[in-house]
């Protein structure tokens, strides 16, 4: 008898420690990293600009409350929407949350930079000279299925499904060019 106690005993320990995991995803408040763009409900991590979404500005503040299957649920501007993980699925959930829930507000940041980057960004575009951090906050993450590493001197992002654009930066770090089609240009970057 005391031996069937003891192995249901394990049994009971195990199976909770392996629901532990599931419990203890990390719930937090923080700030948006970056301008995404939203269709009120859903904030895909390629950040489409398609009809009938908006701009949500770097800097707002988010309050994560679950996961689902490749997403976060988060409450942002009073209302429940989900951070989509669409296209970086080799990133665990918690670390794609962090990725886009970050704890510091980069607003005070953005305000002490010069002009034309404080205007890219706030337009999410992407400028000449910008650093990688600027340009996250500018215009989100590149989807880590296209980019797989940031420190790569080269990243693809999407405008819309057939409007694709390209920054490239130096060994420092910084923007020097940015290549898309030319009714694109306009709306990703600023000269």
């Amino acid at each position: 008898m005391t031996n069937a106690r003891v192995i249901i005993g394990l049994a009971i320990i195990a199976s909770f420690a392996f629901a532990v995991p599931a419990m203890a995803e990390d719930k937090f408040d923080g700030f948006l990293c970056c301008n995404m763009r939203t269709d009120g409900k859903w904030i895909s991590d390629i950040n489409y600009e398609e009809s009938g979404k908006r701009i949500i500005a770097f800097g707002t503040p988010v309050k994560v409350i679950g996961y689902g299957r490749y997403r976060v649920r988060v409450v942002i501007e009073g209302r429940v929407q989900h951070i989509g993980n669409d296209y970086s699925r080799d990133l665990k959930r918690e670390v794609f949350a962090r990725r886009y829930v970050v704890p510091q507000d980069p607003r005070p940041a953005v305000v002490a930079m010069p002009e034309k980057i404080r205007k890219a960004i706030e337009s999410a575009k992407v400028s000449k000279g910008m650093t990688k951090d600027q340009v996250l906050i500018a215009v989100g993450y590149p989807v880590s299925s296209e980019n797989t590493t940031l420190d790569a001197p080269v990243w693809r992002y999407w405008l819309w499904s057939f409007s694709p654009f390209t920054v490239y930066f130096d060994d420092s770090g910084k923007v020097t060019r940015v290549d898309t089609e030319a009714d694109t240009r306009p709306k990703v970057y600023l000269e």
